[in-house]
């Protein structure tokens, strides 16, 4: 038997996974404000990243600040994973994959975070790194809950299957938004020529353009359309895992948070294409996206199958 991490381990999971989910939202701030770009234009080098427009520390401009608190929190939420790595191999050797996977996905999204810099916030390089930081989040969802020793609910496997399936498709609908957001160009020289793919069904939902789905008539329509349809699969496959949880009254609390997540996501997401783009509300639509990724990740997880749960320490000292 395993020994269930200590008091202080599980905090710092847990408050990691709390400072990655700020960060993402920080990482909104960062796209709102125009900031994607504050610290040094396209093609700088070093000299934008990982320094900030060639000083160690930003000046005083505000753009160059809100870029440079979005890398401060990220080298915190760095050497925090690094912490609980050094601590499970010191003690925990059931978290030694885990927590090394973790460090190997924070390296690669600095990595690419610089690489998206380089790039002028391309749309590919905005949607990966939007990608990347949703499955380190989930990585630390994971080591949370196996830190605090969580007993998976019975639910059968296609109960499973379906909350995979519904899982897989958010995570995707996540990926597609942060591609069109990587076409509006914000924080970009250009940012002001073209609206981007956000704008392509003119402020019509759930029809377009006087059409539901009508692929084929522009790069950009086609680009905001994939987004809805990975959106429109999702909230299918949602709405199916929460419906069979609740009948099966099987991780109730996970199921009804994702309905009203998945409820206020919608409702926000067709505000943003009604009204023109509010800075709030995108950055809601974000947070919302985030919170709907981890409730249905974690719905996932409750439903995984049963493993032998490791004892706390006063079992231990028993046996």
């Amino acid at each position: 038997m395993t020994e269930l991490p200590s008091t202080g381990y599980r905090r710092l999971a847990l408050a990691t996974g709390l400072a990655t989910f700020a960060l993402i939202v920080v990482g909104g701030v960062v796209r709102v404000s125009d900031s994607g770009l504050g610290c040094g234009p396209a093609g700088s080098g070093f000299h934008g990243w990982p320094f900030c427009n060639g000083d160690v520390a930003p000046g005083v401009d505000l753009n160059s600040i809100v870029e440079y608190s979005h890398r401060v929190l990220a080298t915190l939420v760095g050497l925090m994973i690094l912490a609980l790595f050094v601590q499970a191999v010191r003690r925990y050797r059931q978290l030694v994959p885990a927590t090394a996977l973790l460090l190997v996905l924070v390296a690669a999204q600095a990595a690419l975070g610089g690489a998206t810099v380089e790039e002028g916030l391309d749309e590919t390089y905005v949607a990966a790194h939007l990608g990347l930081a949703m499955l380190l989040l989930g990585m630390l969802i994971y080591v949370v809950r196996v830190a605090y020793g969580s007993r998976p609910a019975e639910g059968g496997p296609r109960l499973r299957v379906l909350s995979i399936a519904a899982t897989a498709a958010i995570f995707c609908t996540i990926v597609a938004g942060g591609y069109m957001a990587g076409t509006q160009n914000y924080g970009r020289a250009d940012y002001q020529l073209g609206q981007g793919a956000h704008h392509a069904c003119g402020k019509q939902f759930p029809t377009c353009n006087g059409e539901f789905m009508p692929f084929g008539k522009a790069r950009l329509v086609d680009i905001h359309l994939t987004h809805r349809a990975f959106m429109y699969l999702a909230s299918l496959l949602a709405i199916a895992l929460i419906v069979a949880a609740l009948r099966r009254h099987t991780a109730v609390r996970y199921a009804w948070g994702l309905a009203a997540l998945l409820a206020a996501q919608i409702l926000v997401g067709a505000v943003n294409v009604w009204l023109d783009e509010y800075e709030l509300l995108i950055l809601a639509h974000l947070t919302l996206g985030t919170l709907l990724w981890a409730t249905s990740l974690g719905l996932t997880l409750e439903l995984s199958p049963a493993r032998q749960r490791a004892p706390r320490r006063a079992e231990a000292v028993a046996a």
